[in-house]
């Protein structure tokens, strides 16, 4: 029996703004589509955040045993710099600025978006396709938004009508806004726009001169809107209903919300029934803004080459600290944050090693079974991964009491623990066991190993006064040596 019949997974959804019951659309196979990053840059840490929680998604969906088809997109065309479809694509502009083709740009940045899923240990998706690589059929969806009288072209390019559609349709369901209170929130056309309304959005913009990317449409030779590429890219992989859309919080209005709009007059159906939001980041408690140098990339994290920082921290421990907070509420980055989720970190590998260890005992001394229940009962709560490591810790303080001789589990339920502790922090929580959590911790774990040979070298030499005042001099400096029957191990103070 597969784990997803015996375990009733709970995802909030956006549209309805309550935790549902989880039933896919044709179980056991489950279609899931997150928003990509727009290559013009390197990948920032919110979308970092935000690719690393639909990883955990993917991975526990996988876990309890659906079979997942993960989509998510590159846009390496269309997205231009402001929501009002104005202004240069982001990818162009960079291009111009550069000296470069804009397919440069973005083969550098997406090579360099996968070097850094790749170093946090995130799955890569089944599919992982190109806005460019689908302009025929977002010229086809256009072509059928047309058709049901929800857009309009003029002098080149084409526009949904959201009023019109509004007057059968609910534009704003996702964001959970009214139509009314958007237009209190724009500006009146002053006559120079194409646009019959502030609120309608671009399937197609006509190219003027100087832009670079342009494709022949019948409409002009021009280029696809930025919310269509995804509209497009997600029933074609995944049908015109399918199980789960994710993205960024920042993506709810207007790019979602204009999925939606898009999906609903072309196929009659939202596209997913479910819409997963991932929270923004801050950074010592403010907003990352590039003007202000409150920044971080997930470079400066792993290396330390940021003042913002007293050192580099090693992806597992960044990801660690990610999952310590649930996908959507805010994270807040801050060094004393990461310190203190290195240090748990590096207690929870270090009783994972201990566990390996542990003999069994003729009987049990905690209920391992509804432990079990309350780490499948977490992440089934909306992926709560916080709760999740909680009762990983609990397993944690029981491990170290069994070291100390305090506690007994059966082999049976030494297995049980074992495989389950293993399941949720490597193949669900996707952290990877390493010798140190950063460069200077395996360099602090090349100096132990030296010191703990010359100590057993002295215990064999009978230099007892050595020995002590090796293991006396690291208890001073908070490093605690522990003897033990496969040798002596070694563990630090917070």
């Amino acid at each position: 029996m597969a784990l997803y019949e015996t375990n009733e997974l709970k995802i909030y959804n956006s549209v309805s703004a309550s935790k549902e019951n989880f039933v896919p659309i044709k179980s056991p196979l489950v279609g899931m589509y997150v928003c990509g990053p727009t290559v013009y840059s390197d990948v920032h840490l919110g979308n970092c955040r935000t690719f690393i929680s639909f990883d955990m998604v993917f991975r526990y969906l996988q876990h309890l045993g659906y079979k997942v088809r993960y989509v998510r997109n590159i846009t390496d065309a269309g997205h231009l710099e402001n929501d009002a479809d104005e202004g240069e694509d982001k990818i162009a502009k960079k291009a111009r600025l550069e000296q470069l083709e804009p397919m440069e740009i973005v083969q550098q940045y997406t090579v360099g978006f996968h070097d850094v899923m790749e170093r946090f240990n995130a799955f890569p998706p089944s599919i992982e396709p190109t806005a460019t690589g689908h302009i025929v059929e977002q010229i086809e969806m256009i072509k059928e938004i047309l058709e049901a009288g929800l857009a309009y072209e003029v002098n080149g390019s084409v526009y949904f009508d959201v009023e019109k559609y509004n007057k059968e349709k609910h534009y704003g369901k996702i964001s959970g806004r009214k139509i009314e209170e958007l237009f209190e929130g724009t500006r009146d056309l002053d006559g120079q726009s194409d646009k019959r309304s502030s609120l309608d959005f671009a399937l197609w913009k006509k190219a003027s001169p100087a832009h670079i990317m342009r494709w022949p449409s019948p409409w002009s030779v021009g280029f696809p809107g930025w919310h269509l590429e995804c509209s497009v890219m997600s029933t074609k992989y995944l049908g015109e209903s399918f199980d789960i859309h994710g993205g960024g919080m920042d993506l709810k209005f207007p790019h979602h919300e204009c999925e939606v709009a898009q999906n609903q007059a072309a196929h009659g159906h939202d596209g997913a029934q479910t819409w997963m939001h991932a929270n923004m980041l801050t950074l010592n408690g403010k907003r990352m803004s590039k003007s202000t140098g409150n920044t971080l990339l997930p470079y400066e994290l792993f290396t330390g080459d940021t003042p913002i920082l007293e050192k580099g921290f090693h992806p597992s421990v960044v990801r660690f600290f990610i999952h310590q907070a649930h996908y959507r509420s805010v994270l807040d980055f801050s060094n004393d944050a990461l310190v203190a989720a290195e240090k748990g970190y590096l207690r929870l590998m270090e009783a994972i090693d201990s566990l390996e260890r542990i003999e069994p005992g003729s009987s049990s001394s905690w209920d391992v079974k509804t432990w079990r229940q309350e780490c499948y009962d977490a992440m089934n709560d909306d992926f709560n991964s916080p709760i999740l490591i909680a009762k990983l810790f609990d397993a944690v303080r029981q491990i170290n009491s069994m070291v100390d001789g305090k506690a007994s589990l059966t082999a049976e339920d030494l297995k049980v623990v074992s495989d389950t502790i293993h399941g949720f922090v490597f193949d669900v929580l996707g952290l990877q066991k390493v010798a140190g959590a950063s460069d200077s911790e395996s360099g602090i774990d090349s100096v132990m190993n030296v010191l703990i040979d010359l100590r057993q070298q002295a215990r064999a030499d009978k230099d007892f006064a050595l020995s002590d005042k090796i293991r006396d001099e690291l208890a001073a400096k908070g490093i605690i040596l522990k003897d033990g029957k496969d040798g002596t191990t070694y563990t630090m103070k917070s």
